[in-house]
């Protein structure tokens, strides 16, 4: 049965730019018809200069939503109040609007440690970790794996200088820098996480050669699409166990809808609709 949109219709968004791959939508419209919620969620591309104007505009009026690459930084700085995840990472994935004030959360670190934990089928508490990239999402990774009690991790992003800059404030000294992909050659890592946008287009190189290590023992790719990332079939092609961010987008997405109506969220509907569409 379709919902008809009226003026007391939330309208909840994700923000992003390029924004037309993501199937936030799917999973939070799924959502929304499962529990009977008065919603509807959209994706609407949008330049950094403009996304203060779109959060604060939608979340006075009601609103909310999420914010995906390259805004999450810029988010944080946007809101009225922040959760202690928005505190940590200096990063914002979701918002809404209470009493003429802009919240915003960093659901992507809850989401990140419930995929995580879903994939390996338990806490990664003592891994040796190589995370790929130091944006937002890195962040959140970050974060989550320091909360499960990881031994180490290995920090790599093209800019050496924003690597160190999220090393200082998230990482203390569990977090050593990597300056090039070399150095990592011929170690050993219980699991690499790629949190680049590297496979987001199909000419992109992979974010890193793992023909290099010794020994991966699983790969999480935050990158997802209708098939299978590069990144993942290269894994698997190397016996290497590989998941994309397909659970991460269920889980972030969940907790994404738990703050907006301050109810559980129906976890399987979505999780169903997602595999719908992906064909999985």
């Amino acid at each position: 049965m379709t919902r008809s949109i009226t003026s007391g219709t939330r309208l909840l968004v994700v923000l992003g730019d390029p924004v037309e791959h993501s199937l936030s939508p799917v999973v939070q419209n799924a959502a929304f018809r499962e529990t009977g919620v008065d919603g509807v969620y959209l994706a609407l591309t949008c330049s950094e200069k403009d996304l203060p104007g779109f959060i604060g505009g939608i979340a006075r009026a009601g609103g909310g939503g999420n914010v995906t690459l390259p805004h999450k930084e810029k988010a944080a700085s946007v809101l009225d109040i922040s959760s202690e995840a928005v505190l940590r990472t200096g990063a914002c994935n979701t918002f809404w609007g209470v009493d003429g004030k802009v919240h915003g959360d960093n659901t992507d670190v809850d989401g990140f440690g419930r995929a995580l934990m879903s994939f390996l089928g338990h806490a990664p508490k003592g891994f040796r970790v190589l995370v790929l990239g130091a944006g937002g999402a890195a962040r959140a990774a970050l974060v989550s794996l320091l909360d499960a009690e990881v031994s180490a991790i290995f920090l790599l992003n093209r800019t050496v200088d924003r690597a160190r800059a999220v090393s200082r404030r998230i990482g203390g000294e569990k977090v050593r820098v990597v300056e090039r992909a070399q150095e990592v050659e011929g170690l050993d890592f219980d699991l690499v996480v790629n949190t680049t946008r590297l496979g987001l287009s199909a000419d992109d190189p992979l974010p890193v050669d793992l023909g290099l290590l010794s020994r991966a023992g699983a790969v999480m790719d935050l990158v997802y699409g209708p098939e299978a990332t590069p990144f993942v079939r290269a894994a698997e092609a190397l016996g290497i166990r590989a998941a994309d961010g397909l659970e991460m987008l269920i889980q972030q997405g969940a907790v994404s809808f738990e703050r907006w109506w301050d109810r559980p969220a129906p976890v399987e509907a979505m999780r169903g609709a997602l595999r719908r569409v992906a064909g999985i």
